[in-house]
C-alpha cells in the first residue's frame, strides 16, 4: 500500500494518442483528417498505439522513463473521455495485442506506462446507458445512472434529464453508489493492471465523492501490483486525496499555476512564488510530495509556450524550475519542440515529426535538464530549501540536497527580470566550503565560494543556473 519508489525518479511524458504518431494506416478511419490539421472537437488524425511503439526510441533517447496515456479505450470522440467499452482498446488505436507490444517494448527500455481511468462518467454508447435508452423504466441498468425522467433527452436541444458531467449530454454520470457499477469499475481497474499497466491516472476523482470507493480501488490495484502508481486529477491543494485511502500523488496544477504566473507572466512576486512552493511541500506527507505529478501543460490547458507569451526564455525558466523542484516532472507531448496551441481543443495539435520545424534550441535545453535531473539524486530525492529572493529584481534561489553530502547539494538560481544582475547568493545548509568553485551545469561558467556565498554571480535577463561544486 506504500507509494511506489520509482515515481521519485520518473520523468513523465503525456501522450494524447490521436495526435502523437501514426504508425499503422490500417487503423485510421476512412475520413481521417490530414496530420497537423487544426484540432477540432470532432474528427481523427490517425495517431495510434503502433505510432507510440515506433517512437519509444525517441522517448528513451530523450530520457523519458514513464508515459501517461490519455484514454485508449473504445469511445466515440478523439479525446475518448466518453468511453463505451472499458475492456477494449479503441480499434482506431489498435488492439490488445498492440497494447501488450507497447508494454513489452516500453518495459524493455525501462519505461513505465500508466493509463487514464474515466470512472465518473462514460459515453452514450456504453451498453448500460443504451439499454436505458431502449427499455426506459424497464431497463435492468436503471440504477447505473441518475435518471430523472423519460424519454431520455440524450440528443437534441432539450436539457438532459439525467446527470452528466458538466451538463454535457454525451457524458452520462455513473451512479457509483450502485454495487453493480462499483464492481464493474473495479473489474476494469483490475483487468488493465493484470494486463501489465503500471498504474492509473484517475479523471475527476473528486466528483466520485466516496472515500470508500477510492480506498477499495487503491487496495485492489496495490494488491495486484504493489508498485503501481495511482494519480488523482485534483486541481486544488487538498491533502484529503492522498494517503492510505487515497492516491499516491496528484496532478499538481497549483504548482503549474504558480510557475507560469511567476516565470511565464511575472504576475506574482518572488516572495509570493516562494511561499507557494514551500506550502506545496509542507501541506502533504513527505512520501506523497515526492510522488506529485508536476505538469506545465496538459490536454486541458493552453500550451506552455503560449502561456509564456511565446517567449522561449520564459519557457526555459519554467522548465528549469520544473526539473529541479520536488516531484516528478511531466512533459506534455510536443512542448519540448515548441508546439503551440490555445485552449482545448487547440492544445491537442499533432506532433510535428519534421525536425526542421522543431525549436532545436528548446529541445536540446529540455534534453539537458532531463539528463541533469537523472544524474543528480539531490534533484529527485533531496530536500528543498529556499535560500534567497528579491522581489524588485525578480531573483529567486533554492537548495536541493541529498543525504547531507557536499557532492549531492545543488543551488538553483533565477533572474526573472529584463535586466542582468550580479549578486552574491548564500550557500546556507549546502555544506559547500570556502574557496570551492561552483559550476553552472548548464553553461559551464564557474564562480568562487567565499564566506558562505557564491560570489559575483552574473545572471543574464530571464535565465537560471544549476550550481554544483567541483
Amino acid at each position: 500500500m506504500t507509494v511506489p519508489d520509482w515515481v521519485q525518479d520518473a520523468v513523465f511524458y503525456q501522450i494524447f494518442p490521436d495526435r502523437f504518431a501514426d504508425g499503422d494506416a490500417a487503423t485510421a478511419p476512412f475520413n481521417v483528417q490530414p496530420w497537423g490539421s487544426l484540432p477540432q472537437l470532432r474528427g481523427f488524425q490517425g495517431g495510434d498505439l503502433e505510432g507510440v511503439i515506433q517512437k519509444l526510441d525517441y522517448l528513451h533517447t530523450f530520457g523519458i522513463n514513464a508515459i501517461y496515456l490519455n484514454p485508449i479505450f473504445q469511445a466515440a470522440s478523439n479525446h475518448r473521455y466518453d468511453t463505451y467499452d472499458y475492456f477494449k482498446i479503441d480499434p482506431k488505436l489498435g488492439d490488445l495485442e498492440a497494447f501488450k507490444r507497447l508494454l513489452t517494448v516500453a518495459h524493455g527500455l525501462g519505461i513505465r506506462v500508466i493509463l487514464d481511468g474515466v470512472f465518473n462518467h462514460c459515453g452514450r454508447g456504453f451498453f448500460a446507458f443504451q439499454d436505458i435508452l431502449e427499455n426506459e423504466s424497464d431497463s435492468p441498468y436503471l440504477k447505473w445512472f441518475h435518471v430523472k425522467g423519460f424519454p431520455l433527452n440524450a440528443y437534441g436541444d432539450q436539457p438532459a434529464n439525467y446527470e452528466c458531467w458538466w451538463q454535457i449530454k454525451s457524458l452520462p454520470k455513473f451512479n457509483t453508489g450502485e454495487p453493480a457499477v462499483r464492481k464493474y469499475l473495479l473489474d476494469v481497474s483490475r483487468y488493465w493492471i493484470e494486463q501489465g499497466a503500471d498504474g492509473w491516472r484517475l479523471d475527476v476523482p473528486n466528483e466520485i465523492d466516496d472515500d470508500e470507493f477510492w480506498a477499495e480501488f487503491r487496495s485492489l490495484v496495490k494488491g495486484i501490483n504493489p508498485h503501481a502508481y495511482t494519480l488523482g486529477e485534483i486541481w486544488d491543494v487538498n491533502p484529503r486525496w492522498v494517503g492510505p485511502r487515497g492516491f499516491d500523488g496528484l496532478m499538481n496544477y497549483p504548482f503549474r499555476a504558480a510557475v507560469i504566473d511567476f516565470f511565464g507572466k511575472s504576475s506574482i512576486t518572488a516572495s509570493q512564488f516562494g511561499n507557494t512552493m514551500t506550502h506545496l511541500i509542507t501541506v502533504y506527507p513527505r512520501e506523497h510530495v515526492y510522488a506529485q505529478f508536476n505538469p506545465l501543460g496538459s490536454h486541458d490547458t493552453e500550451r506552455t509556450l503560449m502561456m509564456c507569451g511565446g517567449d522561449v526564455a520564459r519557457m526555459k525558466m519554467t522548465l528549469l524550475f520544473q526539473f529541479t523542484y520536488v516531484g516528478a516532472p511531466s512533459i506534455y507531448y510536443g512542448d519540448e519542440i515548441g508546439l503551440t496551441g490555445g485552449k482545448d481543443p487547440d492544445c491537442r495539435r499533432a506532433f510535428i515529426w519534421d525536425e526542421s520545424k522543431w525549436n532545436t534550441d528548446l529541445w536540446n535545453y529540455v534534453k539537458s535538464l532531463v539528463a541533469i535531473r537523472k544524474a543528480h539524486p539531490a534533484l529527485r530525492r533531496g530536500e528543498y530549501r529556499q535560500l534567497y529572493h528579491h522581489d524588485r529584481e525578480g531573483l529567486f534561489a533554492f537548495l536541493r540536497k541529498h543525504d547531507h553530502h557536499e557532492r549531492d547539494a545543488l543551488i538553483v538560481v533565477f533572474n526573472n527580470s529584463d535586466t542582468p544582475v550580479i549578486r552574491n547568493v548564500p550557500t546556507t545548509h549546502s555544506g559547500w566550503q570556502n574557496g570551492a568553485w561552483a559550476r553552472d551545469l548548464l553553461s559551464g561558467k564557474k564562480f568562487v565560494v567565499e564566506n558562505h556565498f557564491v560570489t559575483n554571480l552574473r545572471l543574464p535577463p530571464r535565465t537560471g543556473m544549476i550550481l554544483a561544486t567541483q
